[in-house]
């Protein structure tokens, strides 16, 4: 892991369309889905954080607010031929720090199945499955005091 690292939201235009491009290459294209698919309505507020190894963008994802106390990650992405070098846990131990520094004292996420053991060796806890995105991926909640 060589190389300058920055986390911090997308500044430019081409920084943001990169950021857009990550999410929808890992999350929704393998399942199929149509480019636009991977934006929602939460992306105009919510906090979005992105990892920069020397000016190239490795790893996203996007804090959003559930109450005073709670807090929620979405939408976590690492460029598929860099998962298991650490950049998730890096930005992930990012968003935790800001989620803290905001007040929150609990963070929850909805992890797909394959990456449910990711966060539990990050200290998050499954409370339950919930639901199965576009109707075949699985999701379990999972929180994590902070």
């Amino acid at each position: 892991m060589e190389g300058t690292i920055e986390i911090r939201s997308p500044h430019t235009d081409v920084e943001w369309q990169e950021y857009y491009h990550l999410r929808y290459e890992v999350l929704r294209k393998p399942l199929s889905q149509p480019e636009g698919s991977e934006r929602n309505e939460g992306d105009a507020i919510g906090v979005h954080f992105a990892l920069f190894r020397s000016g190239d963008l490795l790893a996203i994802a996007r804090l959003d607010e559930v109450d005073e106390k709670v807090a929620q990650t979405r939408f976590v992405a690492v460029k598929s031929n860099l998962q298991g070098m650490g950049f998730g846990k890096k930005i992930m131990l990012a968003v935790e720090d800001h989620a803290r520094q905001q007040g929150k004292s609990m963070m929850l996420l909805h992890a797909r199945d394959y990456a449910v053991d990711f966060y539990l060796n990050l200290g998050y806890q499954i409370v339950e499955p919930s639901y199965k995105l576009f109707g075949v991926l699985q999701h379990f909640q999972m929180e994590k005091s902070l």
